[in-house]
């Protein structure tokens, strides 16, 4: 059963059009739950994650083993089949992650934790340090796994695959996601977790 968040709306603080908020892709039994950062505006204006130009969730999904095939930003809620979700940090679509304020990650940190307690992955994985650090208050954190658990959820860091972040190449993106998927590599593992 996939859950969709309520009819909210977010208002785009420069003047555009309202934006509904971007439905969760999420069930319980799964494996991990992506947690984007927040949607980017075409995202948020198609109601699929990860859509738009030069984002590599998808692409990095499959060549770390998550997806047998490259699958498309909308057909996202195929990807519940796999054992997968996906979820946003905050809600509120922007055009840049770094248009966050703090004070979002923490007005939206109960909602995400109820979430997680809810659905109960085996693990949640940030894509990008900012959301978690700013949620956990942990201003320096790794990538990898962490100590903490979130919701009862094994906390892991991964890169974060938009095209603006050229920090990381599609082969650091893969090894990253890699490291995740081969750690609960059998089907137990997912569980035992």
């Amino acid at each position: 059963m996939t859950e969709v968040q309520g009819p909210r709306v977010f208002s785009d603080p420069i003047g555009g059009a309202p934006s509904p908020p971007l439905p969760d892709v999420i069930s319980e039994g799964l494996a991990v739950v992506f947690c984007g950062i927040n949607p980017g505006r075409r995202a948020a204006a198609t109601g699929h994650h990860f859509e738009g130009n030069g984002n590599r969730f998808w692409r990095v999904l499959h060549l770390a083993g998550f997806t047998p095939a490259l699958m498309r930003p909308e057909n996202d809620r195929d990807l519940l089949a796999h054992r997968c979700g996906l979820t946003t940090a905050v809600g509120r679509p922007t055009a840049r992650a770094g248009q966050l304020s703090p004070h979002e990650f923490h007005a939206s940190a109960s909602a995400l934790l109820r979430k997680i307690e809810l659905h109960r992955p085996t693990c949640l994985a940030f894509l990008g340090k900012a959301a978690y650090a700013a949620i956990s208050g942990q201003p320096h954190v790794l990538w990898g796994r962490q100590n903490a658990m979130f919701g009862g959820s094994t906390v892991w860091i991964l890169p974060n695959p938009s095209g603006l972040n050229r920090s990381f190449s599609l082969d650091d993106l893969v090894e990253a996601y890699s490291e995740l998927y081969l750690a609960y590599a059998s089907p137990k593992a997912w569980f035992a977790q």
